[in-house]
């Protein structure tokens, strides 16, 4: 049997060809930490420039004397959102239902936890992502003067003394890049002694990041400050030392930061779209001042954007994955449509570790990997062997999602629970989470390795993984296989727990099988009670068959793209786990 460690460093693989993104049969995925060494070239080159930070001609660059401008302004592909932009413009800030108010607002003290205000918020102040909503709501005589005096405020506060929060190394990256996108808004003014204040905050920040980008945790944090360096060596004038040295840290950023296959180290969807967006924003500082995009990062963008289709469902929408809610397709699309990139979805993430398979008008996506290492996701999930089901641009089978948009539509407590194995399409042995979630919100033992065989039939699609979440405490492997169709109207699965070798033998436990269905699904159990007919509402109609245990109908939630909860069911398939091993069989099939 094949063995293959997920690290970024295996070699790189096409993501829009058949043979490719094919998997080898017995591949294993193991959880491992990411680390990758320098190369020489790289840290001279590193060194070299560190050199200089000291020289009077680097302090004058530093203080906007060298001369005090910005080259150009970068074309943000994106757009906002309306409705934000125009809550600024009433003068209070909103994010996915949260609101801060401007006034008397102080920008030194920590805005997290201030007025129920969560991270997000904080990070939404202070990485000036706002400027993108506010720039959707009217003309430049009637948004700069609100953009110039919420600036004004913060620059009060952190121009000349960094702090955290505000100057960590993430948020200070998506200040340069979207200060440099929205120049417009914030330097319209005449009046010099701000436009000098502005300029000069720009520059130290650049200073800032050139020593602290790799302080940042490993990932698409540490990617966007690089990025944030980047985009000051293009666009300050003298900036060419910069840009180089910003080129390979960036370069080794992104090394870390995803897998060969293009998906990101933390396995969130919700991540792999800030990458992405970082990168396309860096990619337009390039564009502004006509200078060619170096190679690895349209390769980078082309391998991430592929990564990011591979979990789209038949609607153009993201699944719920690590903690990320159901992005909507017109999130995605305004994204991809950014990044300029056109490419095929990936079906088959080696490292990223998620299955794609369309058959017919339906879309399944597995995931086939152990959870992120703890350290690289604050939202990660132990969701091993979960599925997700879409029928054209219907959803059926999902799972809860969201635990990353805590906040005002999500409590803490609710995140958590939205963690569990139990909030997702997968077993659930004795009530207890494949991988442990620790009080301090850290994942902690359990799957470290996922056994996979994906083949291509002739009658169909067949992957076949196992974890051994539960075999530390349990005794047990679970096993899945699933079998799909041509056409996508039958799919049959198989749950086992089976005894691991090398481990005392195991005693009985319940377990249970949970499919979580999507809100607009109809389902009613059938006379004999081991089958279920779904409805989608408008839409087609699906069967539910199980071969035992005990089959209900419970409540469940979903987390739509924007945070907020929805009321839907779940079904719950309830049996006892035997020493000598246990099989459930069931079976999805289109019937209307």
């Amino acid at each position: 049997m094949s063995k293959s460690s997920p690290r970024p460093d295996a070699p790189a693989q096409d993501g829009v060809t058949d043979g490719a993104d094919s998997i080898e049969d017995g591949k294993r995925l193991i959880r491992l930490p990411t680390d990758k060494g320098v190369s020489l070239a790289e840290r001279i080159a590193s060194q070299f420039y560190r050199l200089t930070w000291r020289t009077p001609l680097h302090n004058m660059r530093l203080k906007g004397k060298y001369p005090l401008k910005l080259l150009a302004s970068p074309h943000d592909g994106m757009e906002g959102n309306r409705r934000s932009g125009k809550a600024i413009l009433a003068g209070h800030f909103l994010l996915r239902g949260q609101k801060l108010a401007m006034e008397g607002l102080n920008f030194a003290a920590p805005i997290a936890g201030s007025a129920g205000a969560s991270p997000a918020m904080s990070d939404y102040v202070h990485g000036f992502r706002w400027l993108r909503d506010l720039n959707q709501t009217g003309p430049r005589e009637q948004t700069a003067p609100v953009a110039e005096a919420i600036m004004r405020g913060w620059l009060k506060a952190h121009a000349e003394k960094p702090s955290e929060p505000a100057w960590g190394p993430e948020q200070a990256g998506w200040r340069l890049m979207f200060w440099a996108a929205y120049a417009p808004l914030i330097l319209s003014t005449n009046d010099l002694v701000y436009r000098s204040l502005v300029l000069n905050c720009f520059a130290r920040t650049a200073r800032h990041l050139d020593r602290g980008a790799d302080k940042a945790p490993a990932g698409i944090p540490r990617i966007v400050a690089w990025c944030g360096i980047v985009t000051a060596g293009l666009l300050l004038p003298g900036g060419a030392p910069r840009k180089t040295f910003g080129e390979a840290g960036l370069k080794r950023a992104i090394e870390h930061g995803f897998y060969s296959d293009g998906g990101t180290i933390s396995r969130s969807p919700l991540a792999q779209m800030s990458g992405i967006e970082a990168l396309t924003l860096v990619k337009a500082a390039y564009d502004a001042v006509r200078v060619e995009v170096p190679p690895f990062l349209s390769e980078t963008l082309n391998r991430t954007v592929s990564a990011l289709l591979g979990i789209t469902h038949g609607d153009g929408g993201l699944g719920s994955w690590q903690g990320s809610p159901a992005i909507s397709a017109e999130k995605v699309k305004a994204l991809v449509g950014a990044s300029g990139i056109r490419t095929r979805p990936l079906r088959q993430a080696r490292d990223w570790g998620y299955q794609r398979i369309s058959a017919g008008s339906t879309v399944i996506l597995v995931d086939a990997a152990p959870p992120p290492v703890a350290q690289l996701a604050e939202a990660g999930c132990a969701s091993t062997g979960a599925i997700e089901i879409s029928d054209g641009d219907d959803r059926l089978i999902i799972n809860c999602g969201g635990a990353s948009y805590a906040g005002t539509t999500i409590p803490p407590e609710l995140a958590r629970g939205l963690r569990t194995t139990a909030a997702h399409s997968t077993l659930t042995l004795d009530d207890s989470n494949s991988t442990a979630i620790l009080p301090d919100g850290t994942l902690g033992r359990g799957v470290s390795e996922v056994e996979l065989h994906r083949q291509e039939l002739d009658n169909g699609s067949r992957i076949e993984l196992s974890h051994d979440g539960y075999v530390r405490r349990y005794g047990y492997i679970h096993r899945r296989l699933l079998h799909i169709s041509n056409d996508g109207r039958d799919i049959r699965g198989e749950d086992m727990l089976l005894p691991a070798q090398q481990r005392k033998r195991p005693a009985n436990a319940p377990y249970v099988l949970r499919f979580h269905l999507a809100p607009y699904v109809d389902p009613s159990l059938t006379a004999d009670g081991q089958g279920v007919l779904m409805r989608i509402d408008m839409g087609a109609l699906w069967q539910f068959r199980c071969g035992a245990g005990a089959l209900s109908i419970e409540d469940s939630l979903w987390v739509d793209g924007e945070g907020r909860p929805h009321a839907t069911k779940q079904l719950v398939i309830s049996a006892i786990a035997e020493p000598g091993g246990t099989s459930l069989g069931w079976l999805l099939k289109r019937v209307g």
